[in-house]
């Protein structure tokens, strides 16, 4: 009779075990690959997309998969090199903006009263300004460049992730094991180590994994503009702005692989960050 009730509950559980271990895989493999193209593009040798005028503007074949530009430069080495900065980029400023949306979250439910009105305000002030808008001023006022894109995407997208912080600080304040350790005398740091921080901290991560793929598409956005990273950084918004000059040329394949390539990266960061939240989150899976 126990055999057949461990067996019986083993078939029950399999389902969400492999479905956990589904999950669990998606995504360790999206971050491996993510991982992999930024440290390729770290580690690559500059002279892979060094200008080769004897192969200007040459169509996409097996020796360059996605062709050349008016320079003679590979495209696929300089989009692979494009995508790492961007996702340095992305990931410093994300880290960044989150922090930030960490600490008023945290500000404005604990302390309340007039400090949580003025963080409120300021969260809409910040939502009702459109970001690219925002982004390009703050990347102005700071002189452009890397520095300024990382400040302007880092000011401009911590709101959202500071309302959910905000609602679950609350929520766990509220919770009767959070009142019964009060009136058993524990200090306010042993209930923030011990309540509020597990209880926050996979929000907090899954909100940061989601910051990323806005991060690093409004990064694209203001240099492609021209308000972001100088023109001789090998960047997907740069890439694809030169490539604009061309594209009534037939030549096709300058913005094309760039752009698909940029598109997939932050379908990525979706996807994980999507499976993250089901993994932490299994009622998610749902809705």
């Amino acid at each position: 009779m126990a055999d057949m009730r461990l067996r019986t509950m083993e078939k029950a559980g399999g389902p969400f075990l492999n479905h956990r271990r589904k999950v669990l895989l998606i995504i360790i493999g999206g971050i491996v690959i993510l991982a992999g193209l930024c440290l390729w593009g770290l580690l690559m040798d500059p002279s892979r997309y060094a200008p080769n005028y004897g192969a200007r503007l040459l169509a996409p074949s097996f020796a360059h998969p996605f062709g050349t530009d008016n320079l003679g430069r590979d495209m696929f080495y300089r989009t692979i090199c494009g995508l790492s900065t961007s996702i340095q980029i992305g990931l410093l400023s994300a880290l960044v903006s989150s922090i930030i949306a960490l600490i008023l979250g945290s500000l404005s439910a604990v302390f309340g009263g007039k400090l949580d009105t003025v963080i409120g305000f300021l969260v809409d002030l910040c939502m009702g300004v459109p970001h690219l808008i925002l982004l390009i001023l703050i990347s102005i006022a700071v002189g452009g460049g890397a520095a300024g894109v990382i400040i302007g995407v880092a000011v401009t997208h911590w709101p959202s992730l500071t309302r959910v912080i905000r609602a679950e600080v609350m929520q766990v304040r509220s919770a009767q094991y959070v009142q019964v350790a009060r009136k058993l005398g524990m200090s306010n740091w042993h209930i923030a180590a011990k309540h509020i921080v597990p209880h926050v901290f996979p929000q907090y991560l899954v909100g940061l994994i989601l910051l990323f793929p806005h991060a690093i598409l409004h990064e694209a956005a203001i240099t492609f503009l021209g308000y972001g990273l100088p023109l001789d950084t090998p960047a997907v918004g740069i890439i694809l702005a030169e490539a604009m000059r061309h594209l009534a040329g037939g030549m096709w394949w300058l913005a094309f692989f760039p752009g698909i390539a940029l598109l997939c990266m932050t379908q990525l960061f979706d996807v994980v960050g999507d499976y993250l939240k089901i993994l932490i989150d299994p009622h998610s899976a749902r809705q």
